[in-house]
Formats: C-alpha cells, structure tokens, sequence
C-alpha cells in the first residue's frame, strides 16, 4: 500500500527528526558537526525554510523550521544527505547509506506547542546524559536564544521575540523557561508526535487540520459501522 505523503502546511513550524541508520553514529567529532551545519544553513537559504532550533545528537538530530512552500522540507533535508552523506563515507571509509529512511516531521500547533517544542530539542543531550545543561551542549541553538553567542542558522519565531521587549528580556525568559524543564508527558507526547508523523497538538487542532486538508488524523473511531435498519417488507 501506497504511504501517505508528509503532511507539509506551508507557514507553520514543523518537528524534524532524523536517525541514523540502525540508530549508527552520523557525527564523530567536531568537523562532523560543523559540515552538517553549514550544508543546513546553505540549504534552509536556498529552500526558503526558517530554522527556528535545532539539536545534533551523535546518531540522530531535531530541525524545528517553518518552510514556506509545501516542498522546502523535503528538499532541504535531501539537499543536505547528497553533500554530507558521500563526504561522511569518504572521511570514515564506509559505503551505503547513512540515514534511517526518510525524516519523520510533526506539524507543530504553534500557540501549545511551539515553545515545548523548542525546549523538548534543546534539553535532548541533557536528557541523554551528555551534558549538564544545555548551554554545556555545544551542538544545538540553546546558546543562541540564551544570549551567548549569536547563531545565524536561526531565524527567531515570533513566539520567542514575543518574550520580551528586549533581546535581554527574552533571553531571560526563555532560559527561565528551559531551566523549568519539560514534563514526561510532554516528552512522551512530542516523541509519539514526530515519530508516527502526527501532528502535535490536541485533538480540536487535529480537527481542524482534518477539515482544512481532507486527511484522516485522528484515529479512526473502532467498531463496525452503524447501519440503519431494515425496514420490513410490505405484507399482502
């Protein structure tokens, strides 16, 4: 059976995750990080698409970005594997490839989740046990929104700027915002979200993305289908 295309919505954020295959490093040291970075920002350019936060982990990575056409996704994660998948196997002497599958994406229901989204991305190698904090992770788009250093792969979402009035206003806000930690829940729900390709966000917003595109989203209710019954025949 045919898969479904992604379900892409122009001007909206949408989660990106990306594996390695059978969960294989995809970075080994910092020259790794750094070409996957500047192909992403090369390409994010040229595909018109906004990267609002980011995280590389050694065997999968989080995009969170807002394209502005149907197809910038896509081409923007397929124009970063030609350059960075043929230079990885010539660096590592390795053949094949490199990437679980295509990427999995969440549309992302901006008002609930954007910011939890954010955060979610960010904490991941806390989580993971490979740092402290977030700002001790050097791979990710946290030191850019905390005002450490300026990164300019990262386009700012308009719930972020809505932080505060000032760079130092949201930079305030949004580290007290992480360093107040993300719920189990929300984790188990954001991971379910962009691994099954599910949009993140509740049911009425699930709704309406049903009505808007046509798709089915919400599951689908159980039991056999409601029949009226048969009248019966006419006597005589």
């Amino acid at each position: 059976m045919a898969r479904l295309p992604r379900l892409i919505i122009p001007n909206q954020p949408h989660h990106i995750i990306q594996r390695g295959n059978n969960r294989q490093p995809i970075f080994h040291g910092e020259v790794d990080y750094q070409r996957f970075l500047a192909w992403l920002k090369e390409a994010a350019r040229f595909y018109e698409v906004a990267i609002h936060a980011y995280v590389l982990m050694p065997n999968h990575l989080h995009v969170l970005a807002t394209p502005s056409d149907a197809t910038g996704l896509a081409l923007m994660m397929q124009k970063v594997g030609r350059f960075y998948v043929p230079w990885f196997n010539h660096k590592y002497e390795r053949s094949g490839g490199l990437f679980e599958g295509r990427f999995r994406t969440s549309l992302v229901d901006t008002e609930r989740y954007f910011l939890a989204c954010s955060r979610y991305i960010e904490l991941n190698p806390v989580r993971a046990g490979l740092a402290a904090t977030p700002l001790d992770y050097p791979w990710s788009s946290y030191a850019h929104h905390a005002g450490v250093r300026g990164d300019n792969l990262v386009t700012d979402h308009l719930l972020y700027w809505g932080l505060g009035n000032t760079p130092f206003q949201r930079e305030a806000a949004y580290t007290e915002l992480v360093m107040q930690g993300i719920s189990q829940d929300e984790v188990d729900f954001v991971t379910a979200s962009v691994l099954k390709n599910q949009p993140l966000g509740s049911d009425a917003f699930k709704a309406e993305l049903e009505r808007k595109t046509k798709r089915q989203i919400l599951p689908a209710k159980r039991g056999r289908p409601f029949r009226a019954p048969i009248p019966p025949l006419p006597q005589g």
